[in-house]
Parts: C-alpha cells; sequence; structure tokens
C-alpha cells in the first residue's frame, strides 16, 4: 500500500483550486470601494413625507364640523388627486405625499354619520336629537363644539356612546382598515394603519396616536382601544398594557405617539404621575420609553418644540404658540404648567429621570403632523384648508373665534399651517416607514419638504462637509439622528455632521443651528441653541447672536424673493463646552426666510385688512430626532 506523503497532500489539495497569488488575492480584496459610489448603499437615501394624524368624517367631532370626506378620499388626496372638499371646493396638493395615517378617534367610531342620518336610537335621546337638529339646520360648529365638550367634561349621554362591541363601531373600524388597504401601493404610496386614543380628562389632552406595522388581516383582529369604560381608559399606561396585548396575541407591532403637550395643562411630561402622589418610577420610565418613541411636536394646535418662558435666550423660541389654556380653554395655563408641555423641556425632563431611574422615559424621536379634521392633509401656507370643515378657505377665517372658553379665546388665525412628518426610511413601505420612525430616524417639518441630515460621532472632520454625499461619511463614522453616541474617548468631544437642503419649491435656508440639553454637575436641566451653518457673509455678534438673514416678504402681494438665504447648507461642529461626566441631547432645528404666512394668502386673495395682531410671514422650520449622549457608568 503506498504511503501517503503529508506535504503532496497540500499540493494535491491547493491544485484542486489554482495557485493563489498575492496579485489574485488583491484582485479579490480590493482596498478601494466601488467604483459607483451607489453600489451596496443600505443606508437610507431619501426621507420620505407624510401625515400621521388625519381625520375624516369617521371622526365624531370632524363630521360635526361638517367633514364629508371618508378615508378614501383622504387617501385620494394624499396621493396627489383633486378632490371636492366638504365645502365645495376644489383641492389640490402641490405634490403627492409619500405617505398617510388615516387617524380618526377610537372613541364612538360609527356615531357621527348615524347622528347626521338621525338613526332611531340617536332621535330617542334628547340630547341626540338637539344635535342633529343642530346639524342639519345648519348649526354643526356649534353642535361639534358641544359634542367634544361634553366628551372632554364627561357628561356625554351614555345612552350614546358607541362601544367597541357594537355593530356600528366593528363596521366603521373595518372600513377604515379596508380603505387603508386598497390605497396601500408598497414602494410608491404608504397608507398606515391607525387610530387616535383621545384621553381628554378635564379639557388636559393627552392624545395618542396608535400607529400599526401590520396590514389590515392582523390590524382587523382587534377593535382600537377607547378611553371609556369598560372597553377602554383615560390612562396611559393602560393604552400601553393593550398595546402589548395585541402584540402578545397577533405577532403584530404598534407605536404610540403623543401630540399636543402645549394643551395638557402640564400632564404630557410629568414628573409625578397623573393622577397619583408618585414620582415618575422605573417601571413607569420602561413602559413608556418603549411605546412612545416619536412625539408630534409641530401640528395646526401649535408649535410644541419650546416656549419663550422656558427658552428664554432662544431668539426663535415665541413661535405659532397656543398657551392660553387646555384643550377646551376650561381651565387657564399657568407657568409651572410649561415644562411639562414642550419637546426641548421634556427631553430634559428625561435626563433628569434617568440620573435617578435609570431609563429615559422621554427618549422620543421628533415628527410634525396635521391632525386635520378635514379629510385634507393640507397644510401649506398657500394651500391650507384649516382645521376643521368649517375653517376651510373663506373670507371670515382670519377673524372668526374657534373656541371660547374660561380660559380665553383662540381665533382661527391662531391656527398653525403645519405640518409634516419627514421619514429617512429604506424604501416606501410599510415595514420600512414603521420601522425607521422606531429608531427614530425622523425629523419634524412646520410644512416645508427640506431636506434634512443630522449625525453624531467623535471623528467627523471639515472634510465631510465638503461631500455631496455626507450620509456616506455619516454612518460610517456615527449615528444618525435618534440614535446614542456611546461614552467619549478620550479626549475627546462629540462632533456633528449637518446638511440641509431647500424644498425644490420653497424658500432658501437661513440658518442650521443644534440645540444641545444637558444636566450640569449640579443635577440641574440646561440648554444653548448654537448657530453651526448660515448663508450669506454675516458674522456673530458680540453676545454670540446671528444677525438675522433679513426679509423679502412683500405682504400686498403675499410674495418672497429667494434673493437671500442659502439653497443648501453644511458643516461639521465639535460640542466646545462637553463634559464627558454630563447626561446631553443635540438636536438639529433648521430655518428657512421669512415667507408669506397663510393669512397673508387669505389677505390677498379675498382682500382683506387684517388686524394688526394677526401674524402675517413665518420663518418655516424643521426640527431632527435628538441624538443623546451618556456618560460612562
Amino acid at each position: 500500500m503506498p504511503v501517503a506523503h503529508p506535504a503532496r497532500a497540500v499540493d494535491e489539495t491547493a491544485a484542486d483550486v489554482g495557485t493563489l497569488t498575492q496579485d489574485a488575492a488583491d484582485r479579490l480584496y480590493p482596498a478601494k470601494r466601488a467604483y459607483s459610489p451607489y453600489a451596496d448603499r443600505t443606508f437610507p437615501s431619501r426621507p420620505f413625507f407624510g401625515d400621521t394624524h388625519l381625520h375624516t368624517s369617521f371622526s365624531f367631532d370632524a363630521g360635526a364640523f361638517g367633514a364629508r370626506l371618508g378615508p378614501r378620499e383622504a387617501y385620494r388626496f394624499a396621493k396627489g388627486e383633486q378632490v371636492t372638499a366638504s365645502s365645495g371646493q376644489p383641492a389640490k396638493l402641490s405634490r403627492p405625499l409619500d405617505f398617510l395615517v388615516v387617524a380618526d378617534h377610537s372613541d364612538n367610531l360609527g356615531f357621527f354619520p348615524d347622528l347626521l342620518a338621525g338613526k332611531p336610537n340617536i332621535l330617542a335621546d334628547p340630547i341626540g336629537r338637539t344635535w342633529h337638529d343642530m346639524i342639519v339646520n345648519g348649526q354643526g360648529a356649534a353642535a361639534a363644539i358641544q359634542i367634544i365638550s361634553a366628551f372632554s367634561q364627561g357628561t356625554f349621554p351614555t345612552a350614546l356612546v358607541y362601544r367597541p362591541d357594537g355593530g356600528a363601531y366593528r363596521s366603521a373600524w373595518g372600513e377604515i382598515v379596508k380603505a387603508a388597504d386598497e390605497a396601500n401601493d408598497p414602494g410608491r404610496f404608504t397608507a398606515l394603519i391607525g387610530y387616535e386614543w383621545t384621553s381628554n380628562t378635564g379639557g388636559n389632552n393627552l392624545h395618542r396616536n396608535v400607529i400599526f406595522r401590520d396590514g389590515g388581516e392582523t390590524a382587523g383582529r382587534a377593535a382600537p382601544y377607547t378611553t371609556m369604560a369598560p372597553f377602554g381608559s383615560d390612562n396611559p399606561r393602560d393604552l400601553w398594557a393593550w398595546m402589548a396585548a395585541y402584540e402578545d396575541r397577533t405577532g403584530g407591532r404598534l407605536l404610540a405617539i403623543a401630540h399636543n403637550g402645549n394643551l395638557s395643562n402640564g400632564r404630557m411630561f410629568p414628573i409625578i404621575e397623573p393622577g397619583t402622589d408618585r414620582r415618575i418610577d422605573r417601571a413607569y420610565a420602561e413602559i413608556r420609553a418603549k411605546w412612545e418613541r416619536l412625539y408630534e411636536a409641530t401640528q395646526i394646535k401649535g408649535d410644541g418644540e419650546t416656549h419663550p418662558y422656558l427658552s428664554p435666550n432662544d431668539e426663535f423660541a415665541n413661535f405659532e404658540r397656543w398657551d392660553k389654556g387646555n384643550l377646551d380653554l376650561s381651565v387657564a395655563k399657568t407657568p409651572p404648567m410649561l415644562q411639562h408641555e414642550y419637546a426641548r423641556s421634556g427631553l430634559k425632563l428625561g435626563l433628569k429621570l434617568e440620573a435617578e431611574t435609570g431609563i429615559n422615559p422621554y427618549k422620543f424621536g421628533l415628527i410634525g403632523s396635521t391632525d386635520a379634521h378635514t379629510g385634507l392633509s393640507a397644510v401649506e401656507e398657500d394651500n391650507y384648508f384649516g382645521k376643521t370643515s368649517a375653517m376651510e378657505p373663506n373670507a371670515e377665517r382670519s377673524s372668526r373665534i374657534f373656541v371660547k372658553g374660561a380660559a380665553g379665546t383662540l381665533y382661527e388665525w391662531e391656527t398653525s399651517a403645519s405640518g409634516y412628518a419627514a421619514v429617512w426610511a429604506t424604501e416606501n413601505t410599510r415595514a420600512a416607514l414603521f420601522d425607521a420612525m422606531e429608531r427614530r430616524e425622523t425629523y419634524a417639518t412646520t410644512g416645508s419638504r427640506m431636506l434634512v441630515r443630522f449625525f453624531g460621532g467623535y471623528a467627523f472632520e471639515q472634510a465631510d462637509a465638503r461631500s455631496r454625499s455626507p450620509a456616506r461619511a455619516g454612518y460610517a463614522k456615527g449615528v444618525p439622528m435618534g440614535g446614542d453616541l456611546g461614552p467619549a474617548p478620550a479626549g475627546k468631544a462629540p462632533t456633528f455632521l449637518v446638511a440641509a437642503l431647500k424644498d425644490p419649491i420653497g424658500a432658501n435656508l437661513d440658518r442650521y443651528q443644534i440645540v444641545k440639553g444637558w444636566l450640569d454637575e449640579r443635577g440641574e436641566m440646561q440648554e444653548k441653541v448654537h448657530d453651526v451653518a448660515w448663508s450669506g457673509a454675516r458674522k456673530p455678534t458680540e453676545d454670540g447672536k446671528l444677525p438675522p438673514v433679513g426679509n423679502t416678504v412683500d405682504l400686498a402681494s403675499a410674495t418672497w424673493s429667494n434673493t437671500i438665504g442659502s439653497p443648501e447648507l453644511i458643516a461639521v461642529w465639535e460640542d466646545p463646552d462637553f463634559d464627558p461626566r454630563q447626561r446631553a441631547f443635540y438636536y438639529g432645528r433648521v430655518l428657512e426666510i421669512p415667507t408669506p404666512r397663510w393669512t397673508a394668502y387669505d389677505a390677498k386673495y379675498y382682500g382683506l385688512k387684517l388686524a394688526p395682531d394677526v401674524p402675517k410671514s413665518i420663518q418655516e422650520r424643521a426640527y431632527t430626532s435628538p441624538i443623546w449622549y451618556s456618560p460612562a457608568e
């Protein structure tokens, strides 16, 4: 028997595949990336713009206010089709949206169509008959206010409550789910299924929009959670428990998006849990952080980024404010409430609670949406169709009262044409959009469709800001908006790569700012706004303030000129005050140059002379989700 020689055995094995030379290995494993910079790109390459908060005639309050467009019409409009608004006017977007959530109120789904039709069960109740008669006799707005007030104050007639186990309720939910599935067109347009849970006890806004990752086959297996017992609760803890039960039972996925903390009268971002005398504990922090990954920071009912009382050194804090009281103006606002209502202060409170409990309950990303009750996601300043169908374009809406209560009066001109959600997803599908929302790779806009990037890390350098594809360095060297920075390497401070491009049919950009919030060595909450990139040759003054960009708005003609500002901004910025021992967050804020507000367009179109206190111009803006820094334990 021949004897096998080890050396020969190795040679034979090598011969089976040929001889691997250094030259061949270099060709197989090239040191350079592919010639095409777009080959094998796995990170999101564009933001998708949409609305996660639109009401149709299926919402009992929207219907009472005159909305006659249902979910199907809402999706058609969002896709770019022209529709006839409830007021009889033609309506169309300048450009289609990429996605939409019809988020009708979960309470009393199916109630309004029966109220309008005068169903026997409605007319059998004296209050139901009164509301019906008011609507058919042209007093729908007054009826709507009564309906909302009754719901807010817990006086809604028991006999008129539409419960999730009822046939009319389930039929309405089935129609909402079916409309979303029919409108969903993966890769082109996404119709996410959702609803609004409208906790409003005492008129204090604790609303959440609940968004499904799932299609109708899964989402339709559960009726929405309401706020009224025995099928619901006004306590957010109970909503989160319902969400957990849905996921366990169906294998589906959910997230909740809170909004309008500015109308919560100090309850949206609490230190003491509402309804108790207990300070927020670890259990509350964990469950809220799990389910509420996003916050709606701007919409029609006022901007929610910050407030001049909270940010007195921020020259742009006084923006589209609603701060007179709670949702129905039944209770006046007091200054101590404010820190528990706005996104920036909520983020700071999250750092404080994380230091105490080990978990940050307010670690949320930012989006905008409309909260329109018209079925129309139309919030461009020159195409604003209002909060309700009674507020659709007309010559009186810049002077009429919208809400009046013990806390004061809000006028229709105080509503803000805002906003949209921008989502950095890998593709336009339910799964990809939901996953991007869950990882907080999102930003809010007040209606503009500017493109905004925000990356944080420890290795960005000025050369990265000279790239036409800053995202390549952004993802390679750091984390995107919504991410976490690990503990700082010795001697290193966080660096941020920022970039913004103007809306293609919108205004030039004024500046890109980074807002920092942190806990100082005494455990006190601090904040500072840094100008990091701006247009023109302006230089900060001695007090560190950047001079205004200027103003080209012609109010008489409701026009402006892009002769000031810049079409794009890009920079690398290093935190000059970084202390590695201090918890911190950073987010981007991008401002456009001044442009006409919707009130100016109304004045031009209808030939109006606006009252002096009515704002006539605006600086549209975007807010990115934060990037958080936590020190080493």
